[in-house]
């Protein structure tokens, strides 16, 4: 939810005839008006992916249909297909480099646990792209002519495996610490070089999952070719030169306090960092297909911007800079740069640098939402918080959703939401913070929460909170607490540390019982507790019952709702009964709505669902303010 600082405080998106906002002073709306219905319902384009060699092939991944699901569309005939299973969807697609093919993720109990299904692009039954591996979890894909690599999650281990178009797969790495192929998001990139003959891999072995090494095998015989490390910093693949026999890699590295690119020379032996005058982070690049350019993803104070980098001469040109949220980009074989954008006011599209739309869900847009505005907030350590807020029609101060973003590592920008949107439209105000953990604000910003997670965020969100009722902007009776994931978190704790701030608490797919929800998670979680608390609850057990949201579980006083899906393995429903369970026992007001998927709701009729009952649920518990 980046800001755009054109757009004035209190003036954005009054004309908007689709919204139905309450009017000053009046008890907030219990339902979704039709604008809002329609954001949740219309057809949203995710992911796009295409191949060199057949680039009108795209894999994309839509909700169309209500249901977020892989498909294969073919920009020459216009032709789109279904190729997941309609019953459990998809939220990652690739297409192979051929295009002949698009490769998804199956998890058919939406647990995350699954393969990797292959279709034809033209239609047939799809196969296990790696026939003979056990279910699991997902640790990287990537494909080039002649081989497939992916890593997995196992119960008991991580593994890597190769699969040749001609062959069997074969596994080339097992171990117990946590391991993966290229990067983690998006799939399909950094992980093997263009001429199939190297592989890097995330290994957590030597560090943590927070700050694996970047190791290069080779991958006819598995042995290591050279490593990557900055012992407690970021280092991620990006992706390799798309020139066969180029074996150079861009990587990022924290340079400093900020993400830079470097190029890793597997022939020199050397990685050396790119020569730019850019503030802030470079989050992401991509090669123009020649190999002597790179189109960098910039951000600096949560407001992206694409680049051209001239390899040769260090030159720099900006594409595109207009705030909002630059989700996801890459170059064509063309050299045409196509991009993901939108912002509060504008639902998510496709496009190119130097035109209109390329890539647009069937039905039309959803109904036009209003751009956040940035509030920055001095917390009582001295930092600077920004906070994103979207305020409703009439006059202040207004009841107010304080909502805190999931992650904990990632970051908040002029973004659409349509939860957001519709707490708006029912006359809330909506502040979301980027507390500290989150990603954006340099590597010190973002590892403040090693050792000591739960407190900083909440202190953060209170101080921004405190900045708005100050301002006149936030009615101080009439503040709600919302998150989901880590934020869900945030708000089960919230509501016991600082029962007296809230009137009604919404917490979703959240953790209610720290310590359940680690033993109860998969590996790759627990991994990542052991990473960001020092060690699993038996290691660090005062830690974790200090950020236990069960430790205060008796001192809630607000009406809690929780929602939380029947098959999540990152925050699992049994962790989530016991908090619903706890709060039960001694007869507090609490609602629990379960959903039969995993972390997230894939069907656009269950959100709205969600979305309709949590107004119902607020509405409820402000009556009489």
């Amino acid at each position: 939810m980046n800001h755009d600082p054109g757009a004035a405080m209190g003036e954005l998106g009054r004309d908007d005839p689709g919204t139905d906002v309450a009017a000053s002073g009046a008890m907030p709306g219990r339902t979704l008006s039709d604008a809002s219905r329609r954001r949740f319902t219309a057809a949203e384009v995710g992911s796009v992916r295409w191949s060199a060699t057949a680039p009108d092939r795209l894999a994309v991944v839509s909700t169309e249909g209500g249901l977020r699901s892989a498909w294969a569309w073919d920009l020459a005939t216009g032709e789109r297909r279904r190729v997941s299973d309609a019953s459990a969807g998809a939220e990652e697609a690739l297409v192979t480099p051929d295009g002949t093919a698009v490769v998804w993720w199956h998890d058919p109990a939406g647990d995350e646990r699954g393969r990797w299904m292959v279709t034809p692009f033209d239609g047939g039954d799809a196969r296990p792209l790696f026939p003979g591996v056990p279910d699991a979890w997902a640790s990287g894909i990537s494909m080039v002519r002649g081989v497939a690599a992916a890593g997995f999650a196992m119960d008991d281990a991580y593994v890597v495996v190769l699969a040749p178009d001609d062959g069997a797969p074969v596994e080339i790495a097992r171990q117990a610490a946590p391991l993966g192929v290229g990067r983690e998001w998006p799939q399909g990139c950094g992980g093997v070089s263009s001429d199939g003959r190297l592989l890097c891999l995330r290994d957590a072995a030597a560090t943590d999952i927070a700050h694996p090494e970047l190791r290069v095998v080779d991958c006819g015989s598995g042995a290591t070719v050279a490593t990557l490390l900055d012992p407690g910093r970021v280092i991620e693949p990006i992706a390799w030169s798309p020139v066969p026999g180029d074996a150079r890699l861009i990587v990022t590295r924290e340079t400093g306090d900020r993400r830079r690119p470097w190029l890793w020379d597997l022939v020199a032996g050397r990685a050396t960092e790119l020569s730019i005058d850019l503030p802030g982070d470079v989050t992401d690049a991509w090669w123009y297909p020649d190999g002597t350019a790179l189109l960098l993803l910039h951000e600096i104070g949560a407001r992206p911007a694409l680049c051209r980098l001239d390899l040769a001469t260090c030159s720099m040109v900006t594409l595109v800079d207009r705030g909002g949220t630059i989700a996801d980009a890459g170059v064509r074989p063309d050299g045409e740069v196509w991009y993901r954008y939108d912002d509060g006011a504008t639902p998510p599209a496709w496009l190119a640098a130097d035109g209109p739309p390329r890539v647009a869900p069937p039905g039309g847009p959803a109904p036009a939402g209003r751009r956040w505005e940035r509030v920055p907030c001095p917390n009582p350590r001295g930092d600077v918080i920004d906070a994103w807020l979207l305020r409703p029609d009439g006059d202040p101060p207004y009841p107010t959703i304080l909502h805190a973003h999931g992650g904990p590592e990632w970051h908040l920008t002029d973004g659409w939401d349509p939860l957001a949107l519709a707490y708006v439209d029912a006359g809330y105000a909506v502040l979301a913070p980027n507390y500290r953990g989150s990603t954006g604000y340099g590597a010190a910003f973002r590892e403040r929460l090693r050792g000591d997670p739960g407190l900083p965020e909440t202190e953060d969100l209170l101080a921004c909170l405190d900045r708005l009722i100050a301002d006149g902007v936030a009615d101080p009776g009439r503040v709600v607490l919302e998150g989901w994931s880590w934020g869900g978190y945030l708000a089960t704790l919230g509501a016991g540390l600082h029962p007296d701030r809230w009137r009604a608490v919404v917490a979703g797919i959240p953790v209610g019982d720290l310590v359940a929800a680690h033993y109860e998670s998969a590996p790759p979680l627990q991994a990542w507790d052991v990473a960001v608390f020092g060690g699993d609850p038996m290691a660090v057990p005062a830690l974790y019952h200090e950020r236990n949201p069960m430790t205060y579980v008796d001192r809630v006083t607000a009406p809690v709702l929780l929602i939380a899906g029947e098959r999540d393995s990152r925050c699992p429903i049994g962790q989530v009964m016991v908090y619903a369970h706890a709060l039960a026992r001694r007869g507090h007001p609490v609602e629990v709505r379960t959903y039969p998927e995993g972390h997230h709701a894939l069907r656009a009729d269950e959100r709205v669902a969600q979305a309709e009952l949590i107004l119902d649920f607020l509405a409820r518990c402000l009556a009489g303010s």
